[in-house]
């Protein structure tokens, strides 16, 4: 589990892709490289992905064919700048919110608009992540925790602060380039209370027990 504040921008030093599995190995100045526990999650762009080797300096992971089919680790190329945090350790501050390092969509960046020393950023997001999107409330984007400020339809906005633009990858980013969108954790399981099944895509807004208890 981690909470979305980002400790490092670390940059791919390699990357070995195969049929079953691709490995990546990341370059830190931040993160104790040659010092992490085997098997310790680093959230990698907002994907929770575990050490497999190390060297002072850098790490290495595994990514699955699965990771690769939800995120967009599948374009990163060697030189591509992502964020980096290690898992939360318990007693730690939770400065952010509690993010789970499984992404649940790609998002794409559709506008960037600066407001003097800030910075506005428009993405249009994937139908199975619109249910996990509310005003005010928190989403991780790139493993980044930040706060949703409008919705219009399939997009929505948040604002960078300056601090946030120099301890991230985000700013760096063009429009059209795509994020790892991951929505809240109480969210989703209020929204998967909420709904209906129907089927692998999720389903639809249970009307009656809406009114059943008081929601509508």
């Amino acid at each position: 589990m981690f909470t979305g504040l980002i400790q490092d921008i670390g940059e791919v030093a390699a990357l070995e892709q195969g049929a079953a599995r691709t490995r990546l190995t990341v370059r830190t100045s931040k993160l104790p490289a040659g010092k992490l526990a085997h098997g310790e999650s680093i959230a990698c762009d907002g994907c929770c992905l575990s050490v497999v080797d190390q060297a002072p300096g850098q790490f290495t992971v595994e990514v699955s064919p699965e990771t690769l089919s939800r995120s967009s680790l599948g374009s990163w190329k060697v030189g591509t700048r992502i964020n980096l945090e290690r898992a939360l350790a318990l007693g730690d501050r939770l400065g952010g919110h509690l993010v789970l390092g499984h992404v649940d969509g790609v998002g794409r960046i559709v506008e960037k608009t600066p407001a003097g020393d800030f910075l506005t950023l428009w993405f249009e997001a994937p139908e199975a992540v619109e249910p996990w999107l509310i005003e005010k409330g928190s989403v991780a984007i790139d493993g980044v925790s930040l706060t949703v400020n409008e919705i219009r339809g399939d997009r929505f906005s948040v604002m960078l602060i300056p601090e946030t633009q120099s301890a991230t990858a985000l700013a760096g980013k063009s429009v059209g380039a795509q994020v790892n969108l991951e929505g809240d954790v109480i969210g989703k399981y209020v929204a998967r209370l909420l709904t209906r099944r129907g089927g692998a895509g999720g389903g639809r807004i249970d009307e009656a027990f809406l009114k059943e208890h008081g929601f509508a």
